[in-house]
């Protein structure tokens, strides 16, 4: 482990996995940064196509668009198999969505350190609901949680109780803070991309989004400068080696 960032059975710098650019006009330095402006900065795909012009690169923001739904869950991926192994407590929070007028719900699972474990978007919050996303941790995961702390929502507990009974529930709302809390990226992204269009478009952006956005948002509060440049520099390296970049050639 460096500084929080881990890799399960390996080097943290091992490329495994690296999408495939062929047929690709631009070169995957251009593809992997537009993707990164995109997911990592609240900005909309015209204006990643302006910061790019203004750097001499002439692309358009559709063809972003399309760069960034090929590839941003890809590197998402990437960057989950490198995490470490989610702690065993996890919290679980859903809130409200609208989505063209219909309200939706956006259940989120978070561990103990704050990292993002799964989201699902769903037309409703019952037990059918919950129970649905219990399944989907337990998969996407591999694991079973020694805790799962959740708000009084009585759908929780009737779910619990069918998908993983042996688990402990804590129900109290004051507890889950931390779950709460991680739904202010979602809702910075939410108000600058002035909501989202689909039930779909949503769950496919938020995938993308909750796997790259975290991985350049280490606990600033708690690391000295140098230290935060160091974390950010060593993060840098691995998004590059999971996009393909450090697998280049070097120019003189």
């Amino acid at each position: 482990m460096i500084f929080g960032v881990s890799v399960r059975g390996g080097d943290p710098f091992v490329s495994s996995g690296v999408p495939s650019y062929a047929n690709h006009r631009y070169p995957v330095e251009i593809i992997s940064h537009c993707v990164w402006l995109y997911f990592r900065f609240p900005l909309s795909y015209r204006e990643v196509e302006e910061m790019m012009l203004e750097r001499g690169v002439v692309v358009s923001y559709e063809t972003i668009r399309r760069w960034c739904l090929k590839f941003g869950q890809a590197y998402a991926n990437s960057l989950r198999r490198r995490r470490p192994k989610p702690g065993d407590k996890w919290h679980l929070d859903e809130v409200f969505i609208k989505i063209r007028g219909e309200q939706k719900y956006l259940w989120r699972a978070v561990d103990a350190d704050g990292n993002v474990l799964d989201i699902l978007v769903q037309s409703r919050r019952d037990k059918a609901a919950a129970t649905r996303f219990f399944r989907r941790l337990l998969t996407t995961t591999g694991q079973v949680p020694r805790v799962v702390v959740t708000d009084k929502l009585k759908s929780y507990g009737a779910a619990h109780r069918e998908v993983m009974p042996s688990v402990e529930h804590r129900a109290h709302k004051g507890l889950n803070n931390r779950a709460e809390n991680s739904h202010q990226p979602t809702r910075q992204r939410e108000r600058a991309m002035k909501g989202f269009r689909s039930p779909g478009g949503a769950q496919r952006f938020l995938s993308a989004f909750t796997g790259i956005s975290p991985h350049f948002r280490p606990h600033r509060h708690l690391m000295s400068a140098g230290r935060y440049r160091f974390e950010m520099t060593v993060r840098f390296t691995i998004w590059n080696h999971i996009t393909g970049v450090a697998s280049l050639p070097a120019t003189a």
